[in-house]
């Protein structure tokens, strides 16, 4: 690529502490910044930056390039984005999530003998929300055309060099992808042999995936060539996949694997741009996605935290520690019966949630000396003038508004041990992160996933469906408003973060990582707000994971997503000291190398007119900078 020897690029290899406090290097930009979960993923973006495209152009190219590399997502998931204008001033939410399709009901799955929706397969399916989503950006705040931004992706599609963390992953799960024809036709690429799927290094190609692709853009340079306008070429790109060829080989592989996906379906999903949810931390501005995510859960959060002296307790102490989890705990909790789909009835208290005067509240239960294994949902209805309709219902799954007779934790599962490997992989599933900025002003940042690795394809279409229906759940006392229906978006965990402080962008983040989304994020902003990290110091620094929740992916017995209380992850760093005053506190400890999770991060000098880039030492996340 021409002037690629002049690009900043993030390094991999690790530097001496003592020289630079951090294992990868600060990024510096005056132009823009492209930070992603692959190397070949910010050299899609920077390329498109190269060719004048902007931060939305860019994400779009990253984007597709993830999708086409499936170790983390692929075409079939879904897509969800917080976008700075520039020109507006505003933050946009670009919600890409699919539904479920037809025949998704609580008693389908429960003939089936389920508990919750299956974690993989056709019946895992929420109608593909990623290819809509990227044209939608593309359409309202991009500048290019899909030709221009699919065009990296489409070159790897023809043939790349796979990476070795896809190529094992589809070797570890290839009696998975043996059970469905056109994954099985696409992955293992030596059949028969001790090794069956591609080796790291081999040239991977997917014909039906570069096929599919190349549809989309015949579309857009077809409506072009009868002199339509761009929006009308993209809106033909989209409509081929949703409701033209593209969209019925993907139902017709579907059904044939015995998915329940419709061409109603596709032909009815739309993206969907929302007003984002905000609240004010000490000055700045801080906007998530809204509760058809987990973001809220981070604006809880912060709500509480701000009743606190946090700085003065001192960055990862047994007493900070503590008091982030006890939070983290409390937001949770309401996360875990009280978020769902905006757009279908019943009508979440969100108003309520996010009260100041609610967190005030929520605060007062956190007790200074230990753990509270029996942390339940409050009752934000009041603090919107409401009545709470669902108090019978949590006392049925062992709540009382009543906080002393709180009893939360199913008790096979207080004082247990360390978290199975198992479990664990859940609570950390998937997703990958984007984030792209321009001298311009526009941000944006992306939380995409689905279709993730053992992904089931759909017929000839080379694309992968999505694995989010897992996040629904059946039995309404543990969430009524998530409770899986037709033409319903889930309640996921995919969480970007956009933060303004006096009205200009100040920094921006997102992270994979399932249920620790939003904890890594909550600490990676504490860590410049409250204690002056730099954003790559902020996005290495060791973080903790609380269990104390309940899993949104994973098996389908109720078993299987239970909370555990108590339990934590800590860096294997942590000092013993904090280590046993934890263990006062009624902690039950695991520890891990790397815990900071893989954040990726733009932090804005105004002082200096440059961008900042942030990608943590955790993975593969990777990051160029003009």
């Amino acid at each position: 690529m021409k002037h690629l020897s002049a690009l900043l690029i993030l390094a991999i290899f690790t530097l001496p502490l003592s020289a630079q406090q951090t294992q990868k290097p600060m990024l510096y930009g005056s132009s823009w910044m492209a930070v992603t979960g692959k190397p070949m993923a910010a050299t899609a973006g920077a390329m498109i930056f190269q060719q004048g495209g902007n931060a939305v152009d860019a994400a779009c190219a990253m984007l597709a390039a993830t999708c086409t590399m499936w170790d983390t997502l692929s075409w079939g998931g879904e897509t969800q984005a917080l976008i700075y204008d520039p020109k507006t001033r505003k933050v946009i939410a670009i919600n890409a999530m699919g539904v479920a399709p037809t025949g998704a009901t609580v008693a389908f799955f429960k003939s089936k003998g389920y508990n919750f929706p299956p974690e993989y397969g056709p019946l895992a399916a929420t109608t593909p929300g990623t290819p809509g989503g990227l044209i939608y950006m593309l359409i309202h705040y991009g500048t290019m055309s899909l030709g221009q931004v699919l065009a990296p992706a489409m070159h790897m599609a023809a043939g790349y060099a796979i990476e070795a963390q896809a190529a094992n992953t589809i070797e570890k799960d290839k009696t998975m992808l043996k059970q469905w024809p056109y994954s099985k036709k696409v992955f293992l690429t030596h059949p028969g042999e001790q090794r069956e799927a591609p080796e790291a290094g081999e040239i991977f190609v997917q014909k039906d995936l570069l096929a599919t692709l190349t549809k989309m853009v015949a579309a857009e340079k077809a409506a072009l060539k009868k002199g339509k306008s761009r929006k009308e070429a993209l809106m033909a790109a989209y409509d081929r996949f949703y409701k033209g060829d593209i969209a019925q080989e993907f139902v017709r592989g579907s059904k044939e694997q015995g998915g329940l996906i419709t061409m109603q379906d596709l032909a009815k999903w739309k993206p969907v741009e929302e007003e984002p949810l905000m609240v004010n931390y000490k000055g700045i501005d801080v906007y998530k996605l809204q509760q058809w995510t987990q973001g809220p859960v981070m604006l809880q959060a912060l709500n509480i935290l701000e009743n606190f002296d946090l700085k003065s307790m001192g960055y990862n102490s047994s007493k900070y520690i503590h008091t982030l989890y006890q939070a983290m705990n409390l937001s949770f909790a309401d996360r875990d019966f009280y978020y769902g789909d905006p757009n279908a009835k019943p009508s979440e208290p969100i108003k309520g949630l996010l009260s100041k005067e609610y967190a005030r509240q929520r605060a007062a239960l956190i007790q200074y000396d230990k753990n509270d294994p029996h942390i339940g949902p409050g009752n934000p209805y009041p603090f919107e003038g409401k009545q709470n309709p669902y108090i019978n219902l949590l006392k049925t799954r062992g709540f009382e508004m009543d906080t002393t007779k709180r009893n939360f934790a199913p008790t096979h599962d207080l004082g247990n041990n360390s978290p199975k490997e198992e479990y664990q992989d859940r609570l950390w599933r998937g997703t990958t992160s984007i984030e792209a900025a321009d001298k311009e002003g526009w941000v944006v940042s992306v939380t995409p996933s689905g279709g993730w690795l053992p992904a089931c394809i759909a017929g000839n279409t080379g694309i992968g469906m999505s694995q989010r229906m897992q996040s629904f759940v059946l039995d309404s006392a543990l969430n009524p408003f998530n409770v899986v229906a037709p033409g319903k978006r889930p309640r996921v965990t995919l969480s970007p973060s956009m933060f303004l402080k006096d009205g200009k962008p100040f920094l921006s983040a997102a992270v994979q990582g399932g249920d620790t989304q939003d904890q890594n994020l909550l600490q990676f902003f504490l860590n410049v707000a409250e204690f002056g990290m730099t954003v790559q110091k902020a996005t290495e620094a060791a973080n903790f994971n609380t269990n104390q929740l309940w899993l949104s992916l994973g098996g389908t017995k109720t078993t299987d997503r239970e909370p555990k209380p108590g339990q934590i992850l800590l860096n294997t760093n942590t000092p013993e000291s904090v280590r046993n005053e934890l263990k006062k506190m009624g902690y039950v400890l695991s520890f891990a190398d790397r815990t900071s999770g893989p954040v990726n991060a733009v932090y804005f000098d105004w002082k200096h007119g440059s961008l900042w880039g942030g990608s943590s030492n955790h993975g593969e996340d990777y990051g160029i900078g003009w």
